[in-house]
């Protein structure tokens, strides 16, 4: 059943998953609401991929800065006003949500992370680019968590 039209994810089996897995710590921005972000001439959104090197080498959003996970740390964005508007995404959202909290734990205010991942972003039709090119493919992370991405061409590993 197609929940789109609500705002929710493709998928209720998604939606559900999503459910269990957030902490609910950090306000979340739906895809369509972010793509009307990067649309328009708001320039002063910060776009964080909190995934692995190898995820964002495959493909991310446009416009996204890749941060990591693993090595994340907040003096990453030294020279950032606390209040400029912070969007992080990873794979599903689980990533981006605890980046999110190592953020307002250093007083950043206006942090939100995109609902349902990456993934969410491609289910719904949504560009994904490489460093050259928009691309088809996408980072499904690993076989258990690639059943979630419903379109593109899944990718595992490095290519």
């Amino acid at each position: 059943m197609l929940l789109q039209a609500c705002g929710q994810t493709t998928d209720k089996a998604y939606a559900l998953m999503l459910k269990g897995l957030y902490s609910n710590s950090i306000p979340t921005i739906k895809p369509n609401e972010l793509q009307a972000i990067l649309s328009s001439d708001e320039k002063r959104t910060l776009l964080l991929d909190t995934r692995q090197p190898e995820e964002y080498g495959v493909s991310h959003i446009a416009g996204a800065q890749f941060v990591g996970y693993d090595s994340f740390e907040v003096e990453q964005l030294k020279g950032v006003a606390k209040d400029t508007p912070v969007i992080l995404y990873c794979s599903v959202g689980y990533r981006s949500e605890k980046i999110g909290d190592k953020l307002q734990e250093a007083g950043f205010t206006n942090v939100r992370h995109l609902y349902g991942g990456i993934f969410e972003w491609v289910n719904q039709g949504l560009p994904v680019y490489n460093q050259k090119e928009k691309t088809n493919k996408i980072h499904a992370f690993s076989k258990s968590w690639g059943v979630w991405l419903q379109k593109g061409e899944k990718v595992y590993g490095t290519e």
